[in-house]
């Protein structure tokens, strides 16, 4: 009778921490290790050694698990027969497969996937002398693995792995609502067309540059822009633009007949097909607040600032005191329609977009074809949160007018 406990007990026992091992090995992941080693912990380094080489220390937990199987199902086998006689040899299986099903394969497996973390430095070691003791088996498991099939396996995490864990974080509360969004966004970046989120042509507030300083605070002492673009013939003639800290000082100091072109600074452009990550990086590189977006030919498209970048990432308009719109695109589309419906392009009764979808009325809208926002945020249509129905609430007198 002790001897049938004694292999019961064996084929359980080992059974069980191979269950537990091999729980813990698949369930830890690569950030969680490379959190060890940034620490400088021995476990990172050794628990990096095995997930690189996974075939190893399984090779070894399946050895050690089936030799532990084979010899208790033998030894237990042939005990059961002396004691109870083989009659009894088919109830003792049943209550022996059970066992092995319950104690060695669900509740280990089901504690190693939900403590792998407090198991881990164990465990890391229990398989590195695992794989030591076992080696001969695992050289010859690996070796017949690497004839049978090719290695095709990818390493690390596709973008779309990676959004699908930001919107898990913030599902399990491990990452808040906002943290989980930039995630995404930011994933999004290189996808992301410069035309979507810059500030359309016919709604981008510019002044000709041989505008004098009086002029300029007798007409647009109230803009609210810190920087406006210039242009020489007309608005698709950007030359440059002008601080308005520039203008201030040189009203202060008394340069009342200087021109606004005096104080131009150099603009630079990029092509509206350009992703934003390109764009975002331009801009640093650069030490660029503001660029011109053109088109294959040359032509301005509009202006895009680094606040729109921002926005972008954050998938939200940032907004202050001075912005009298925020949706800069749809305030765009609005202009667009209201022309169109003077000289007869589309029915007074219709309220579309170029796009077919229904612009929504808004209020405290100042709306000019020669003046808007050149800092304004414009709508991102391709990212997320950027696009409720509060930001289309700066239209209505665009479509009034």
């Amino acid at each position: 009778m002790l001897l049938l406990i004694l292999y019961v007990s064996i084929a359980l026992i080992f059974s069980f921490f191979c269950s537990i091992a091999e729980a813990v090995l698949l369930s830890v992941t690569s950030p969680y290790i490379a959190s060890l080693e940034q620490k400088g912990k021995r476990t990172g380094k050794l628990l990096r050694k095995l997930k690189d080489d996974v075939n190893r220390p399984l090779a070894a937990i399946l050895t050690l698990n089936t030799i532990a199987h084979t010899f208790g199902a033998a030894g237990v086998g042939a005990e059961a027969a002396v004691i109870f006689g083989n009659e009894y040899i088919g109830v003792i299986s049943a209550v022996m497969t059970l066992s092995i099903l319950i104690f060695s394969e669900i509740i280990p497996k089901t504690l190693g996937a939900s403590y792998w973390r407090q198991l881990a430095p164990v465990v890391a070691t229990f398989l590195r002398y695992l794989v030591w003791i076992l080696f001969p088996l695992v050289f010859l498991s690996q070796t017949l693995t690497k004839r049978l099939s090719k290695s095709s396996e990818l390493k690390g995490f596709s973008r779309e792995e990676f959004a699908a864990m930001a919107d898990l974080g913030a599902r399990e509360g491990q990452l808040a609502v906002k943290e989980s969004r930039i995630l995404k966004n930011l994933f999004r970046l290189s996808s992301t067309k410069i035309k979507s989120i810059m500030t359309p042509r016919t709604v981008v507030f510019a002044l000709q540059q041989n505008i004098s300083i009086d002029n300029f605070f007798e007409q647009h002492y109230q803009t609210p822009f810190s920087r406006i673009p210039i242009y020489n013939r007309d608005r698709d003639d950007i030359t440059g633009f002008v601080l308005k800290d520039d203008i201030l000082l040189a009203q202060a100091r008394d340069m009342h007949n200087s021109q606004l072109h005096e104080f131009k600074r150099d603009i630079k452009a990029v092509p509206s097909t350009d992703s934003v990550s390109e764009l975002f990086e331009f801009l640093l590189d650069r030490r660029e607040h503001i660029v011109l977006v053109v088109d294959e030919y040359g032509g301005m498209e509009g202006i895009v600032t680094l606040e729109d970048v921002v926005e972008t990432l954050l998938g939200l308009e940032i907004v202050d005191e001075a912005d009298k719109t925020v949706d800069m695109q749809a305030l765009a589309r609005a202009l667009w329609e209201k022309r169109a419906r003077n000289i007869g392009l589309i029915a007074d009764e219709v309220n579309q977009t170029s796009g077919g979808e229904a612009i929504k009325p808004v209020e405290n809208a100042e709306i000019s074809d020669e003046r808007s926002e050149a800092d304004a945020p414009a709508e991102n249509t391709e990212i997320s949160e950027r696009n409720e129905p509060s930001e289309n609430a700066d239209v209505n007198q665009a479509i009034e007018k």
